[in-house]
C-alpha cells in the first residue's frame, strides 16, 4: 500500500506542473495591460513602469513563471495589491468557508445518492424505481445556479423561513445553528446534480452486482433481502461508485463558485471572481493552483479507498 501511495503522489507531479503552466499562461494572454487595471485613474507612465517592475511584468515571460514557480515551491503564494496580504492567508480563510459548503454538499450527494441507488436498483421498473428516476433527471437536468435562485425566491422571499445570503446573520448569530440556516439551502443546490449523478451510476453497478451468482447463493441460503444489499451487493459495488464520488468531489467544489456568487457565501469561488474582476493576478494564480491541489489530492485518497476495497487495482 505504501508504494501505491507513493506512486499516485508522484504521478501527481506532472499534472499540478500542467496546472501551473496553463493557469500562468491563461493570465498572462488576458488583453490589456495589468497595471494600468490595477491602478485606473492613477495609472501615469511613471507609476505604470514602477507597477510593473515591482510585479515582475517587465521581465520576459518564460523568466516570470519560473520566479512565480520558485516561490510555489517554497509556499510563498506571493501579495495580493488589491488586499493588501499574502496570497495563502487569504485563500486559507476563504477555503474555510468553500470547505463548509463543498463538503456538506459531497456528503449529502454521497448519501443521498447511493441510497437512491440502492432503493432503485433493488426495485428495478417498480414504483420506486421509476420515481427515483424521474426526480434523477429532473435534479441532473436543472443548472444549480437556477435552482439556488428559485430557492431563495420561494424560502428566503416568499415563505421567508431560511436567510437570503451570507454565511452568518450580519446582526447576532455566528454559532451553529445560524451556520446551518444559512447553509441550507446552497448546501442543497450544489448537491442536487452531484446526487443525481451518484444515483444513476449506483442503479448499474447494484443491478450488475445484484445479477452475479453469489448474490443469488446468498439468497437461496435465506440471507435476509437488507444484508443482501447492504451487506454484500452494495460493498462490491462500491468498487465502481466510489470513483464517482471522487468525480463529484471536483464538480462540487467547481461548482461552488456560481453558488458562493449566487448566495453571497465568502468562499474561494467569490473570491476568485472578485480577484479576475480586480486583475489581481497573483491571487487567481494560487487560488486555481490550491484547489486543483486539493482536488488532486482528494482523488489520491479517493484511488486508496478503492484499492482497499479492490486489492487488484494495486497489481
Amino acid at each position: 500500500m505504501g508504494n501505491y501511495i507513493l506512486k499516485r503522489l508522484i504521478s501527481a507531479i506532472p499534472v499540478l506542473l500542467g496546472i501551473t503552466i496553463i493557469v500562468f499562461l491563461i493570465m498572462a494572454m488576458i488583453p490589456g495591460d495589468p497595471a494600468t487595471a490595477i491602478l485606473g485613474s492613477y495609472a501615469t507612465p511613471e507609476n505604470v513602469e514602477k507597477l510593473n517592475r515591482d510585479l515582475g511584468l517587465d521581465k520576459p515571460l518564460v523568466v516570470r513563471y519560473f520566479i512565480w514557480l520558485g516561490n510555489l515551491l517554497t509556499g510563498d503564494f506571493g501579495r495580493s495589491f488589491s488586499l493588501n496580504r499574502p496570497v495563502i492567508d487569504e485563500i486559507l480563510e476563504r477555503f474555510n468557508a468553500t470547505l463548509i459548503l463543498a463538503g456538506t454538499a459531497w456528503v449529502l450527494c454521497a448519501i443521498f445518492g447511493i441510497l437512491a441507488g440502492v432503493v432503485s436498483a433493488s426495485r428495478q421498473y417498480g414504483f420506486a424505481d421509476k420515481a427515483i428516476t424521474f426526480v434523477v433527471l429532473i435534479g441532473i437536468s436543472v443548472p444549480s445556479f437556477f435552482l439556488g435562485m428559485m430557492m431563495i425566491l420561494f424560502f428566503a422571499v416568499n415563505l421567508k423561513i431560511l436567510p437570503v445570503s451570507g454565511m452568518f446573520a450580519i446582526y447576532g448569530g455566528g454559532d451553529l445553528p445560524d451556520l446551518l440556516r444559512h447553509l441550507v439551502m446552497p448546501a442543497i443546490a450544489l448537491a442536487v446534480v452531484a446526487t443525481g449523478v451518484v444515483a444513476r451510476l449506483s442503479r448499474s453497478a447494484m443491478l450488475e452486482v445484484l445479477r452475479q451468482d453469489y448474490i443469488r447463493t446468498a439468497r437461496a441460503k435465506g440471507v435476509g433481502e437488507r444484508r443482501v444489499l447492504y451487506g454484500h451487493a452494495l460493498r462490491a459495488a462500491m468498487v465502481s461508485i466510489i470513483p464517482v464520488l471522487g468525480i463529484q468531489a471536483g464538480f462540487v467544489l467547481s461548482g461552488s463558485v456560481f453558488i458562493e456568487i449566487v448566495f453571497q457565501w465568502p468562499g474561494v469561488g467569490r473570491m476568485l471572481v472578485d480577484a479576475i474582476l480586480t486583475r489581481d493576478i497573483l491571487l487567481v494564480q494560487g487560488g486555481v493552483v490550491f484547489v486543483a491541489a486539493c482536488y488532486v489530492f482528494f482523488n489520491i485518497c479517493v484511488d486508496v479507498a478503492q484499492s482497499l476495497l479492490d486489492p487488484r487495482i494495486k497489481t
